[in-house]
């Protein structure tokens, strides 16, 4: 014991002032000033196990940002004790041989037992030297960073000459040792200290490395021959009349294919490209509600589900937790990007490839699903996109079954067990002022055909580097835990665990893909492009005075204020003037100087383009378009009349855009307070009006216009519709004939939008018509009764005349 004292006294000066010019802190969390430290209390720091490096480091960030010293003795009056201490571990040295698992409190809580007015606020400090995520890597494995395996003084040392530039700090909440103490005593107080302590950083470096990661080649072994995969071999050898050893084989070929080989040095590499990427391509990447994360990722299985808008989201969310402090997560990519060179470096990254469809692959599915399955049952971290592929048309994509079905089984199967699992799928917005793929989304809405990724359309993108991008948004919404979710749904969830696929399993997992979709929608970030795309696409000629933009761009973000469209919406920062400005430094819009005023106009590429964006956001102004559409004609309304001429046309519209059914009934009133708040409604007597004011209507007009294309096209296929008898038309004839009409329609009106006739829009409105009970379908027709015909009619009364004679006569082909 006393040599060991001597070497670390011998040691300390020296490697402390190598630390101090070789360390470098990448993340410290919380920032040292956001610390809720009494300077009046002895302060104790606690490490995880003793490690003279990380004691040294936490006493320079100490001094380097005024907290209280980690050094030396602290105390009180007459009572002295080290200000930082490490938790014993179980380990073997050579001077000793155990230490014992207890706190080193013992005294401290003893002293405070016999002084009531005495306190000592203890600050668990964890210290990571580089992130390896407990996987064997070889040489990296012996020397680099921080694993599930507590390191060895030489591999320690190795440690913090590998990773000396890549620290991570992280702070726990200040613990009032006193409320540790009951009537038991300071033994127990100590114990409890002890196992609080151990629990915290045990929660810290599963939030931060992630659970062990098995070898790959053991894993995928495993899952070939688990029983799961083992029943479906059996059942193939007898239809397919093929031996057993041969689909076995199979078996590990398909997982050899599928299984991601997620790696230590890759992480590093890819942070540090992604940063210098990130840096030359975009402005800036803005995160918020990551905290959220940060207080399930201890305990929880995350399961992350970002919308999909472009390439580059998986990686970009990837950085973002890395770069933060969390686990990157494992993601499912498809397997046409497992080409030559991007393929093994994605793999490396966390990537693991699946097929578009198993539907004629049981082996396969069998092999996807038990290596998913193992992935959420040991903790890990998950990435997938619900809505399949990247959305073309700026929209949220309806949610696709497949992966929400597996994670569901899967946490089914975990929760037959002892301890039921805790996961937790977040939903992530990412919103960009501008993305890589415009031309080709604008080509691919016109019928062309998707371009096969190849290593070369890659080196076409690096081409674009030099182009601005404007800024990034990655919002964090509402985490849903899936236990929860599943006992205020479906209370059964839990009963017969005996079959594969649950009766409840087709009427739940549409459920959830609505709720997540909701919950991505509800955490949109608005921006200068798609603020100026919802204003300017709503002219008759894509061109307005620059002073009516500044106002209406200001009434759409008050109106976010004052009825957000969802409890995650963030705003941008700045003035509409400068955000105008911003915009036309993207090349999306043009200002015209003119002696009367400047205008700004969009050209027809312009327009085409901004239409993505509008699309990303149209959804959190649905409620105030639809109110201000209600006056367009109607110099004044009331409540009563108003909700029941929008009823019948807004569940139809929050099904488009994934919106909460009951928002109207709940919204309406506020909304309505809103828009006389803003001057653009007055409230009378008898409810409220359009006011005289000239600017107030011109507003008030363009916010009507928001909604209108979405009006038009549920009003152009009721038409359709009940322009037949019932059972006269079929899904694909009415949505083929709407689309046909809408064409006629965007032509005729100088709207050159394909994204307007999108077949996709229609069938969907076919869907939620069904939905909400208005048709149904029988031999393979569609059948209505007056019900329909009646709200049709209520709903047209929404529509000024002219509108609506035009509309009937683009239906009938007039």
């Amino acid at each position: 014991m006393a040599l060991a004292h001597t070497l670390r006294s011998l040691l300390r000066a020296p490697l402390r002032r190598f630390i101090k010019a070789w360390a470098e802190t990448r993340l410290i969390e919380p920032e040292p000033s956001e610390l809720a430290i009494d300077s009046s209390r002895p302060t104790v720091y606690v490490l995880p196990h003793p490690a003279l490096s990380d004691a040294l480091l936490l006493d320079l960030l100490c001094q380097r940002h005024g907290l209280p010293p980690a050094s030396g003795d602290t105390g009180l009056a007459d009572f002295k004790f080290p200000a930082c201490v490490a938790l014993p571990t179980h380990e073997r040295r050579l001077w000793r041989r155990f230490r014992t698992s207890r706190a080193p409190f013992q005294q401290t809580l003893e002293y405070l037992a016999e002084h009531e007015d005495a306190e000592v606020q203890v600050i668990p400090v964890s210290v990571f030297w580089g992130r390896a995520p407990g996987k064997r890597f070889g040489f990296w494995h012996m020397v680099a960073a921080d694993s599930w395996q507590l390191t060895g003084r030489l591999r320690r040392a190795l440690s913090v000459l590998i990773n000396g530039k890549s620290v991570e700090v992280h702070f726990g909440a200040p613990l009032q040792l006193r409320d540790l103490m009951d009537e038991r005593g300071p033994a127990v107080a100590n114990r409890k200290g002890a196992r609080l302590l151990r629990v915290h950083f045990r929660r810290m470096r599963t939030q931060v490395l992630g659970p062990d990661l098995s070898h790959r080649r053991t894993l995928i072994e495993g899952v070939a021959r688990s029983p799961e995969v083992h029943r479906v071999i059996e059942e193939l050898s007898v239809s397919e009349k093929r031996s057993p050893e041969r689909l076995q084989r199979r078996a590990l070929r398909y997982g050899h294919e599928i299984a991601s080989s997620m790696s230590y040095p890759v992480l590093r590499f890819m942070d540090g490209l992604l940063r210098r990427l990130w840096n030359r391509l975009y402005d800036g990447v803005e995160v918020r509600g990551l905290e959220r994360v940060k207080a399930l990722a201890g305990d929880h299985t995350l399961v992350y589900v970002p919308c999909h808008r472009s390439h580059i989201d998986y990686l970009l969310l990837s950085y973002v937790l890395y770069r933060d402090g969390l686990m990157p997560p494992h993601v499912a990519a498809g397997r046409n990007l497992n080409m030559a060179l991007v393929g093994p470096l994605l793999r490396r990254g966390g990537a693991f490839f699946m097929r578009r469809s198993f539907r004629d692959k049981p082996l396969y599915g069998a092999v996807f699903n038990e290596y998913l399955h193992r992935l959420l049952a040991s903790g890990h971290p998950l990435e997938y996109f619900i809505e399949g592929g990247r959305s073309r048309s700026g929209r949220m994509l309806s949610p696709r079954p497949g992966m929400l079905s597996m994670t569901l089984r899967s946490f089914r199967r975990s929760a037959a067990g002892s301890s039921p699992p805790k996961l937790a799928l977040i939903p992530v917005y990412i919103g960009y002022e501008r993305i890589i793929e415009n031309a080709s989304y604008q080509r691919e809405l016109r019928g062309g055909k998707k371009r096969k990724e190849s290593p070369w359309a890659l080196l076409r993108v690096l081409g674009q580097l030099r182009q601005p991008f404007g800024k990034v948004t990655v919002n964090v919404g509402e985490p849903l835990q899936l236990g929860h979710f599943l006992d205020a749904t479906t209370p059964g969830w839990r009963d017969d665990t005996t079959q594969a696929r649950p009766p409840w399993l087709n009427r739940t997992v549409p459920q959830l893909g609505a709720e997540l979709t909701r919950r991505i929608n509800a955490a949109a970030a608005l921006n200068p492009v798609n603020l100026v795309a919802l204003v300017l696409l709503a002219t008759p000629h894509h061109a307005i005075e620059a002073s009516l933009m500044s106002r209406q761009l200001a009434l759409l973000t008050a109106l976010q204020r004052h009825c957000p469209g969802g409890r995650q919406v963030s705003l941008p920062h700045g003035e509409p003037a400068a955000w105008i400005d911003q915009v036309m430094a993207l090349g999306m819009i043009e200002r015209r100087p003119h002696p009367l005023g400047d205008i700004i106009v969009a050209t027809a590429e312009q327009a085409n383009l901004l239409v993505w964006y509008r699309n990303n956001v149209l959804h959190l102004f649905a409620l105030a378009g639809l109110t201000a559409f209600a006056f367009r004609h109607a110099p004044a309304r009331d409540l009563e009349s108003l909700q029941a001429q929008l009823g019948p046309p807004w569940p139809i519209l929050a099904r488009e855009l994934f919106l909460d059914p009951q928002a109207l009934s709940q919204g309406l009133p506020r909304m309505l307070e809103a828009l006389c708040q803003e001057g653009l409604l007055e409230r009378r007597a008898q409810g409220w009006q359009r006011p005289a004011a000239l600017e107030a209507g011109e507003q008030l007009q363009l916010l009507a216009k928001l909604m209108q294309p979405s009006l038009e096209r549920g009003y152009l296929l009721l038409a359709i519709l009940l322009d037949q008898p019932p059972g006269t038309l079929g899904r694909e004839a009415l949505a083929e004939r709407s689309q046909q009409v809408t064409e006629r329609l965007a032509i005729l009106s100088g709207r050159d939008a394909p994204e307007f006739f999108d077949r996709t829009l229609f069938a969907s409105l076919v869907d939620s018509l069904e939905a909400e009970g208005w048709i149904w379908e029988r031999e393979e027709l569609l059948w209505f009764d007056e019900r329909l015909r009646s709200a049709a009619q209520r709903t047209g009364e929404l529509y000024d005349p002219a509108l609506r004679h035009r509309l009937q006569l683009v239906s009938h082909g007039g």
